[in-house]
């Protein structure tokens, strides 16, 4: 059997389905998934003592890894002397993740991150919002198999947002099951 990539089979198999379920006239009237963003607050690593010259790059060299794209920094936008954090100061990284990349990384996600997750017994239907966009937390970037566990001497956690343009949620959970996104029973 031929191994398809998600978008070959969004296009092949879930659109006809979303069609059937919800009798929708068109392909273009289906929901899709618009883009994937990654979150990184890496606000406790700031206050180590080598954060810009060792930490901060490690973890950059990890999401570019774990994405294939370079993330992008995110200042705070105001000081907070009970956190110890300053105006400008890097507090955490974002990566927007749209087109074939977007694909992949959805499919690497469902295939091989979510099995590798320590004691995982599927995503919560209630991370879903209103908007028809799922966030998941992972607690540590080495379920990603591009991180090897002996290397990595940061340890951090990321979120993922999946942004689809479905316009009720209800389309939005069917969506993410044809995906194949493992949710509780």
């Amino acid at each position: 059997m031929k191994n398809v990539n998600l978008k070959e089979k969004y296009q092949k198999e879930i659109i006809p389905k979303m069609k059937e379920i919800f009798g929708y006239r068109n392909n273009l009237m289906a929901p899709r998934i618009e883009k994937v963003i990654i979150n990184v607050g890496i606000g406790r690593l700031s206050q180590q003592a080598s954060f810009n010259d060792k930490i901060l790059p490690e973890v950059i060299s990890a999401i570019s890894t774990i994405t294939g794209q370079k993330p992008q920094t995110a200042p705070a936008k105001k000081s907070i002397a009970s956190f110890k954090i300053r105006t400008g100061q890097t507090v955490g990284l974002k990566v927007t993740l749209r087109g074939n990349r977007m694909y992949d990384f959805l499919d690497r996600l469902v295939k091989i991150v979510f099995p590798r997750v320590r004691d995982f017994r599927g995503i919560d239907i209630k991370n879903i919002d209103q908007g028809g966009n799922l966030s998941i937390g992972l607690k540590e970037h080495l379920v990603f198999p591009e991180i090897s566990s002996e290397t990595s001497r940061v340890d951090f956690g990321l979120q993922v947002v999946i942004v689809s343009n479905a316009e009720k949620r209800e389309e939005a959970i069917e969506l993410y099951k044809l995906i194949g996104i493992p949710f509780k029973k």
